[in-house]
């Protein structure tokens, strides 16, 4: 007999509203309402609501928190003022090997009362257990305090052009003027339909928009809040369907499929999530770094490329990429994209084939599907 999935605070709200629901990492999760291409435009026209609660959410605390932060994070803690956020890696090097346990997002927090540093991580639902027994395996004696709040709180992304006035809108003023002044990868505090919320300007849809984090026990109340807010102004709740279309059209990538434990994260362009030196300008020094410094000063024999093609149909994870009647890369993910109008996918390919223009065949159950390389992201939103 195998465990039930894990439950979000939300799932009585999906399962009564029609979600069509399925195990996905192991939670009960809503993969669409009605229609995936919908939820999709409506994102990309007016406003996405997606439970995302699925996501590991860990703290850390105490004096010690910003050094080991620092010793154990591929981007710098040190010089991260309260309210900024950044994209990282979390690795290993037990066993001798170097390993990418996750990407998450690390967030400077307002100090505890003491006066002490506070941060925020969130990862993958998939890779939560794992990342969060690497962590404890590193906790100093005393000076450090990881506690993972991952069923304490629930966490709600509200994305697309109309998101930060519709969540301005369930604000108190002062509370919706600092959201809707936050710049990309920063967050704030507010009380948001009367309960206070952790927010910040992310997301995983390439539009603009905010994630929330919220008491479990006020989840409901704030979703239905936001539904209500948001309904007159075109948001709809979105599934996982439309949360994946979204990020591929992004060119955003997926851990398990452009991103994988074993990954040359500069052949991927993740050499963004990348810090080699401190705030004042040495060397750092986390798990992996010199093996990842290596891969930086070498050329990835394969890169990661977008992929357009002439039709819909889709190509999936471990589709053969071929230039000619050559194999020269590999698909890791594929789907119909609403926004381009065609499928499309992303693939790691060997550099003489990633060239953009350059004519490509998919193996697609054992037919040759013509495309063409494509520079990522496939979608880029308006500016201005």
């Amino acid at each position: 007999m195998t465990d039930k999935p894990l439950r979000t605070p939300l799932c009585p709200w999906h399962e009564a509203h029609g979600g069509r629901m399925v195990d996905f990492a192991g939670w009960w999760m809503p993969v669409q309402y009605a229609s995936i291409v919908d939820e999709h435009v409506a994102t990309r026209t007016a406003a996405g609501m997606f439970d995302v609660s699925h996501m590991g959410r860990l703290t850390v605390t105490g004096p010690g928190s910003r050094d080991w932060l620092e010793s154990l994070l591929t981007r710098r803690v040190a010089d991260m003022d309260v309210g900024r956020v950044r994209y990282t890696l979390v690795t290993s090097d037990a066993d001798g090997g170097v390993a990418i346990l996750d990407d998450a997002l690390v967030a400077r927090e307002a100090d505890a009362a003491d006066g002490t540093p506070r941060f925020a991580l969130v990862v993958n639902a998939s890779n939560r257990d794992r990342v969060v027994a690497w962590l404890r395996s590193r906790l100093p004696e005393a000076g450090v305090t990881l506690a993972d709040r991952t069923h304490d709180t629930a966490m709600i992304a509200v994305q697309g052009p109309q998101a930060i006035a519709i969540v301005g809108s369930l604000c108190p003023p002062a509370d919706a003027a600092r959201i809707a002044a936050l710049k990309n990868y920063t967050a704030t505090t507010a009380t948001l339909a009367g309960t206070p919320a952790a927010v910040s300007r992310t997301g995983y849809t390439g539009e603009d928009g905010v994630e929330l984090v919220v008491l479990a026990a006020a989840a409901e109340r704030v979703w239905s809040a936001l539904h209500a807010a948001g309904t007159p102004h075109g948001l709809r709740p979105c599934g996982l369907g439309a949360r994946d279309t979204l990020r591929l059209e992004a060119g955003m990538p997926l851990y398990g499929h452009e991103l994988t434990a074993t990954s040359d994260p500069f052949a991927i362009g993740l050499g963004l999530a990348f810090h080699f030196e401190g705030a004042a300008g040495g060397p750092r020094s986390f798990p992996g770094c010199e093996a990842f410094r290596r891969m930086r000063d070498a050329a990835a024999p394969q890169v990661r490329v977008g992929i357009v093609f002439d039709s819909k149909r889709s190509a999936r994870e471990g589709a053969e990429v071929r230039m000619g009647n050559h194999p020269v890369g590999t698909v890791t993910s594929g789907s119909f994209a609403p926004t381009v109008g065609a499928a499309v996918a992303m693939a790691l390919v060997t550099r003489e084939a990633a060239q953009p223009g350059t004519a490509v065949d998919v193996m697609i159950r054992d037919t040759a599907q013509p495309g063409r390389i494509a520079p990522l992201p496939f979608y880029q939103r308006p500016r201005g």
